[in-house]
């Protein structure tokens, strides 16, 4: 028995709750990955984990063990890839998850650069705008924009995105078009709702002057995807708040009128979020370092209100 292997084998079955799990995300069998923990248990002569037939938990001395290895698989990784060879240069399988539009609009293609800067480094890359579970996954890092509510992920803000308040123009013909945000809950109108919104509006406040106004208003389509909430509101369902770089090229070509423009609009942050227990790699802090180089052209930080 590899005792590395053992201990990977055993951190995944921990972060997950679960031998099949943590096999699928290992790319490994379930018989191999019960055998790994069962060794490592017979050479710890320790229990390490309460197994059921619903689920698996620590125990106590698992929980120890489990603190410990973690730092130590960490600190093995960063002395392989900093040796002055070839393993010097960050390399491997990089996991991320990004929003739709995001992954489209921005990353991919800017990625030619990046594997130009680090050739050795692959991308799994998802492109959603659902929850996800970093570790039962074994997702390296996700980007997302708005407040990170998980208190137990660790978020590197890397930029703020400009926002604005948009509708298409067949809309604008039938609804008319409003001068004041407020304007926006009358009958005649109507947004396209994205899920994430709990109150059917949008959760950043618009400013003028001393006013500053919290907008909701009735929907017809509420969506969790951001390319398709565009794709909505391009189809005239309703008005979008939308983030500058998706809105840009609409907004030039006639198919996007934008509205309130002497209004302001808060920012939103923009992340990169991991799972505290993994001390961060060198292929993933190189590529969060690129994504502040991305964002700093694309979405600098701004001042925000207070």
């Amino acid at each position: 028995m590899d005792r590395f292997d053992a201990m990977r084998v055993f951190a995944r079955v921990v972060e997950t709750g679960s031998f099949t799990k943590a096999a699928q995300t290992l790319h490994m069998n379930r018989t191999t990955v019960t055998q790994l923990v069962q060794g490592l248990e017979a050479r710890l002569r320790l229990k390490l984990l309460h197994r059921t037939t619903r689920k698996v938990g620590v125990t106590a001395d698992g929980a120890a063990y489990y603190e410990r290895i973690v730092r130590l698989l960490a600190e093995l990784e960063d002395v392989e890839t900093s040796l002055p060879n070839a393993l010097a240069a960050p390399a491997g399988v990089l996991r991320v998850d990004v929003p739709s539009p995001f992954a489209t609009m921005l990353l991919i293609p800017a990625l030619p650069r990046f594997h130009a800067r680090y050739p050795e480094i692959r991308f799994d890359l998802g492109a959603s705008d659902r929850k996800v579970d970093l570790v039962g996954e074994n997702i390296d890092c996700v980007v997302r924009g708005g407040a990170v509510t998980d208190g137990s992920l660790v978020a590197r803000h890397i930029g703020d995105l400009r926002l604005g308040v948009y509708a298409a123009p067949a809309y604008l013909a039938q609804a008319g078009v409003p001068d004041h945000p407020d304007e926006l809950l009358a009958a005649r109108h109507s947004i396209v709702r994205f899920r994430w919104s709990r109150n059917g509006g949008f959760p950043y406040a618009m400013h003028k002057g001393g006013e500053s106004v919290q907008i909701g208003g009735r929907h017809i389509l509420s969506i969790d995807d951001g390319n398709a909430y565009l794709a909505a509101g391009l189809a005239g369902l309703g008005v979008l708040w939308l983030p500058d770089y998706m809105a840009r090229g609409h907004a030039e070509a006639g198919r996007l009128v934008p509205l309130f423009e002497d209004w302001g609009i808060d920012p939103m942050p923009l992340y990169v979020a991991y799972p505290p227990n993994r001390h961060p790699s060198k292929k993933l802090r190189v590529f969060i370092d690129w994504m502040e180089e991305l964002m700093a052209a694309h979405a600098p930080l701004q001042n925000r209100r207070t």
